[in-house]
């Protein structure tokens, strides 16, 4: 049932991550011997379009590691599950 796949995608070259303005620049993470490391994000996108995007950085935790939880499967579904509700009832009136 093509409503109810997930498309997850790599990107190895960083270049959808560049071009969503992403990109990690806090120094302390890519201390740890990582190079051109992401934000942790997570997004949902309809038709190329992004209807949610979920960041988990804070000042004291840029990277997200801390606190990853907004951008968790079960944070993602229960906004997705919000959003689509919010857009049925929209497309209702």
């Amino acid at each position: 049932d093509p409503d109810h796949i997930v498309h997850l995608f790599a990107d190895p070259y960083g270049l959808v991550t560049e071009a969503l303005d992403m990109e990690l620049t806090a120094s302390g993470p890519k201390m740890k011997g990582l190079v051109n490391r992401s934000k942790r994000f997570a997004l949902y996108v309809v038709n190329g379009t992004v209807q949610i995007a979920s960041i988990a950085e804070a000042e004291d935790d840029p990277a997200g590691d801390e606190r990853p939880d907004s951008t968790l499967a079960e944070a993602m579904i229960e906004a997705i599950t919000e959003y689509n509700g919010q857009s049925a009832s929209s497309d209702e009136l």
